[in-house]
């Protein structure tokens, strides 16, 4: 027996054919992005920036992962073994290209970038994403430590203006220590974890100092020794609040938002966090200014910058690379500005990104172009182990500054 359709029952079926091709149209693309929780723009910022991205391009759906910073590198290299069904969009720190080139982990996208779009993003922030004369991805989060202070205590010890060296750091620091306002002064993010080594990096920036010498790495040289002698000598005076040596980033901004720290050096997140009443005991008391340098009108600061990248084996770059140039576009930067400041240089004279956080900017201004790299290295992550390892045990009172540096330095060219 065959069965016969009116013409008005074929048009309803053509339609409903029609319609299930475009609900599968409309869902055909899932991309699946890594990111971290942990300074910058935060979760909720990232799950908003994405559910502005999905309704304009309704065909492709984004889900999301989020990692602390210390476990997303392993997250992509783990990743690899996965395939296609792995990651296609990933968050890289600055001193991972190098690495990632190596092991074939991110699509090169040189030709998705026009020249006269980088001329208008930082030098520090196309630096990021930049190896071998390639990009590997696209500059999201342009970031530097930054010298927090609490104006109020300040002004209690009679100090009228912030330190402009790191030495006027340590001298308003036992200032406030002697008359009692704060009992350590400092706090710094000093854990056994990459957020020791941009600390550092930022002192060693200050102290003029590199980290290699006759085209090797080297820890030993006069600006990295006066970096690692200056944060022994501020915990052996009790300048520094000893949990320091435990402290992350998320520790440092509490422990200023509590009033427990005069002067702290962190991102760029902290300053509206910590100027937040909601989470903030300082809100209103807080200044920032850039990180000093050795001698005053001068200015340090770490490339602490990251950028989003397609990874090698995703089966959807072209869908990946709308995503990211949305997420990285200055409209979305600019809307977000409050705990990340834009990659885009004229974003900086926009009202609407300095409003109520003008004082940043200033800061921003000259940090921004001042950023030391840490060592560029195929083998960073073994490199940054060894740093962690030797820098903790002089902050612990275990080896002195000059046999730690030194057996960094020995146990770095082992790598080579």
């Amino acid at each position: 027996m065959s069965l016969r359709l009116t013409p008005a029952a074929t048009l309803c079926a053509l339609s409903a054919l029609t319609l299930g091709y475009s609900v599968n149209a409309l869902a055909e693309t899932t991309l699946s992005a890594l990111f971290m929780t942990q300074a910058a723009y935060s979760e909720a910022d990232i799950r908003a920036m994405t559910a502005d991205f999905t309704k304009q391009h309704p065909d492709i759906k984004v889900n999301l992962e989020f990692v602390p910073y210390e476990a997303l590198h392993d997250k992509i290299v783990a990743a690899r073994g996965a395939g296609d069904k792995g990651y296609d969009v990933v968050l890289f720190d600055a001193i991972w290209p190098a690495e990632f080139n190596k092991y074939g982990l991110l699509q090169d996208v040189t030709a998705r970038i026009p020249a006269d779009e980088s001329s208008k993003i930082f030098d520090g922030a196309i630096s990021t994403v930049t190896y071998k004369d390639k990009r590997w991805g696209m500059p999201w989060i342009l970031d530097t430590k930054y010298l927090y202070y609490n104006k109020a205590m300040l002004a209690k010890a009679g100090i009228t203006t912030p330190p402009a060296t790191w030495a006027d750091v340590e001298k308003q620091s036992e200032i406030l220590k002697e008359k009692g306002i704060v009992k350590y002064p400092l706090v710094w993010s000093w854990s056994q974890s990459e957020a020791l080594l941009c600390d550092y990096t930022t002192l060693v920036s200050a102290f003029k100092g590199d980290f290699y010498k006759d085209g090797k790495l080297n820890f030993t040289n006069s600006g990295a020794m006066k970096a690692i002698n200056y944060m022994k000598e501020t915990l052996d005076k009790g300048l520094t609040n000893p949990n320091s040596r435990e402290y992350l980033e998320e520790d440092v901004r509490k422990s200023f938002s509590n009033g427990d720290a005069a002067f702290a050096l962190n991102w760029t997140y902290m300053y509206n966090m910590a100027n937040d009443p909601k989470q903030s005991k300082v809100a209103g008391e807080v200044g920032v200014v850039p990180a000093p340098g050795e001698t005053a009108g001068g200015a340090s600061g770490v490339n602490g910058s990251m950028g989003l990248g397609i990874a090698k084996a995703s089966a959807h770059p072209d869908q990946a690379w709308e995503y990211i140039s949305y997420m990285t576009s200055q409209p979305v930067q600019n809307k977000y500005a409050k705990l990340s400041l834009p990659i885009w240089k004229s974003s900086y004279e926009d009202p609407a990104v300095q409003k109520d956080q003008e004082q940043l900017i200033a800061a921003a201004k000259t940090s921004l172009n001042v950023m030391l790299s840490r060592p560029v290295t195929a083998d960073y992550s073994r490199l940054s182990n060894i740093l962690q390892q030797n820098i903790q045990a002089v902050l612990q009172g275990k080896t002195p500054a000059k046999d730690g540096m030194e057996a960094a330095t020995t146990a770095a060219d082992r790598l080579r």
